[in-house]
């Protein structure tokens, strides 16, 4: 696919996708970058991929659905139906890849863009940053996952605060409530980004993978559920190479090299 509405690009085994909506100053999510992130979650599964990165172009990362498109649709309800559709199988696909997905947030996440935001699974903020979820100040309901990440984030009672309030959130705020890992400059935000990318790349990717599927059931499973996925994750890791070889050098007092596989 030739992308329009964001830039991709693949080194080291490091994934980074870039929100550039050169049209859309807020890199506003309109149903070709849903379709256009689809895409690239699908890229993202490939077994060189390691580590992602996604960012945004810009002063914002994303200030939330286009709304002029949703409001100029001929039927609106098949128009969102379609766009929430592609975005959401997008969502799945980092949630379920073994690479971990790091957000670089170089400004406002607001919208679909806080529920994008809440989707990664290490977060780094500009510390001009700023997060709201906004969607029901537009009569919306929100998408993008933000219904069943902000309440594992920081408790029911303050997911519903944001989400009926539309309160904003400073970038310090928002680590304090433990909505991102750290915040940082404006101008250090992508240098974290890839220093924590190309740790993490060096890593065991398929445990990485092992871990995102065990925590995603840790609020949702029972006790005994949850062992039993341990036991057949751990035992898994000794059909990988990285498994006995993560073993092999801790035995010997050696440094691990892991291959990802």
């Amino acid at each position: 696919m030739n992308y329009e509405t964001l830039k991709f690009e693949f080194a080291d085994g490091i994934a980074t996708i870039t929100l550039d909506r050169k049209d859309s100053p807020a890199n506003a999510l309109n149903a070709q970058l849903a379709e256009e992130l689809f895409d690239a979650s699908v890229r993202c599964g490939a077994a060189n991929v390691r580590a992602v990165i996604i960012t945004g172009a810009g002063k914002m990362f994303c200030g939330g659905g286009d709304l002029a498109e949703m409001d100029a649709a001929p039927d609106k309800h098949a128009h969102l139906t379609r766009m929430a559709t592609m975005l959401h199988a997008g969502l799945s696909r980092f949630a379920h890849i073994d690479a971990p997905v790091i957000m670089a947030l170089n400004g406002t996440a607001g919208g679909g863009g806080f529920s994008l935001a809440l989707s990664g699974d290490y977060v780094i903020a500009s510390e001009k940053a700023k997060f709201v979820s906004a969607y029901t100040a537009s009569g919306l309901t929100p998408d993008g996952s933000s219904t069943y990440y902000l309440a594992k984030h920081i408790g029911l009672l303050r997911a519903k605060e944001l989400m009926l309030t539309n309160r904003v959130l400073t970038a310090q705020e928002a680590l304090d409530w433990g909505l991102v890992n750290k915040v940082v400059a404006p101008a250090e935000v992508l240098p974290e980004a890839q220093s924590i990318a190309r740790h993490i790349a060096a890593g065991p990717t398929a445990a990485y993978g092992g871990v995102k599927r065990l925590l995603d059931t840790a609020f949702s499973d029972g006790l005994e559920t949850q062992l039993d996925r341990e036991t057949r994750s751990i035992a898994d890791a000794m059909r990988t190479s990285d498994g006995p070889a993560g073993i092999a050098s801790f035995l010997a007092k050696q440094t691990p090299t892991f291959t990802g596989k």
